[in-house]
């Protein structure tokens, strides 16, 4: 990486293996695509791995603004180019966008906020680090991101994701790779979606979907290989075509909220690839499952 200016962190390829139901690139893939551009980031600021190895300190991911904006398929090229949002006294924050290499079409952006960390305790930044950060400062024109208020309570949640984390979803400063809770919110949402009747059922015989346009996620506690976590889920909003849900996560260990996850999606026609109105006894279904948010 060079010292100024947006710089490339990332250059794959979707793999077969990576696409959903909706046949586009699942979305906890995207995550480990952040995951591999925000190493690249902080390895070149010189706080990557070998700086945690050596101080026992990380930046750790604590909130992450996602938006989809165009599909990646099978065998599509991508890459991502990072920068410096911002540096607080304890904290970096990037932007990152993904691109679809061989159309040069901006596909996703992410904005994200880095903590720097001793387990889960904010400690601040040296000076040679924060201006190591500060010089490779980018202007951000990705999406605007809109702050709702946030569900306190879990009153009308229900239990929709349930299991363990596996020792291969840990990262390289010992905590849960961004995939690893991705992949149980993309469990969660499905059990969320078919409790008012978008099951994988009518999926499959309507040849219908549910494809994300925007992800508004906060990490906020310690998980660990082998910790039992679950996930309730509530619908926040439900239009003609387009949903809200909110996801949380919790350490059934010790009963902490670890991650929560708003997610914003539309039910999609397959054949067009395009969002499609809800038919009436669905939306009617949905709406009655309302959640406050406040």
């Amino acid at each position: 990486m060079s010292d100024t200016g947006w710089q490339p962190t990332y250059r794959g390829v979707v793999y077969r293996w990576e696409v959903d139901n909706n046949d586009h690139l699942t979305v906890a893939y995207y995550f480990a695509r952040l995951g591999d551009a925000t190493l690249a980031v902080l390895e070149a600021l010189g706080l990557g791995s070998a700086y945690h190895a050596r101080t026992g300190r990380r930046l750790v991911t604590v909130d992450v603004h996602a938006r989809y904006m165009h599909e990646l398929r099978v065998n599509d090229i991508m890459h991502i180019t990072s920068g410096v949002l911002g540096v607080d006294a304890d904290a970096v924050r990037l932007g990152h966008k993904l691109f679809n290499s061989e159309t040069g079409t901006l596909c996703t952006t992410f904005e994200q906020r880095l903590l720097h960390a001793e387990g889960w305790a904010p400690v601040a930044l040296d000076a040679h680090a924060r201006r190591a950060a500060a010089a490779r400062e980018v202007a951000w024109d990705g999406p605007a991101r809109e702050r709702r208020p946030a569900s306190r309570a879990l009153d009308g949640f229900e239990e929709s994701a349930r299991d363990t984390l596996k020792p291969w979803e840990i990262d390289a400063f010992g905590g849960p790779a961004l995939s690893a809770y991705i992949h149980r919110f993309s469990a969660a949402n499905a059990h969320a979606l078919a409790a008012f009747g978008f099951t994988p059922g009518y999926m499959r015989t309507e040849n219908r979907g549910f494809s994300t346009f925007e992800f508004q996620c906060d990490f906020t506690g310690e998980v660990k290989a082998g910790d039992p976590v679950a996930v309730r889920s509530a619908l926040l909003h439900v239009g003609n075509s387009s949903m809200r849900m909110l996801h949380v996560m919790v350490n059934e260990r010790t009963g902490a909220r670890v991650a929560s996850q708003e997610q914003s999606g539309v039910h999609l026609d397959l054949n067009a690839r395009r969002p499609s109105p809800l038919p009436d006894a669905l939306r009617e279904r949905a709406r009655a499952r309302l959640v406050a948010t406040a």
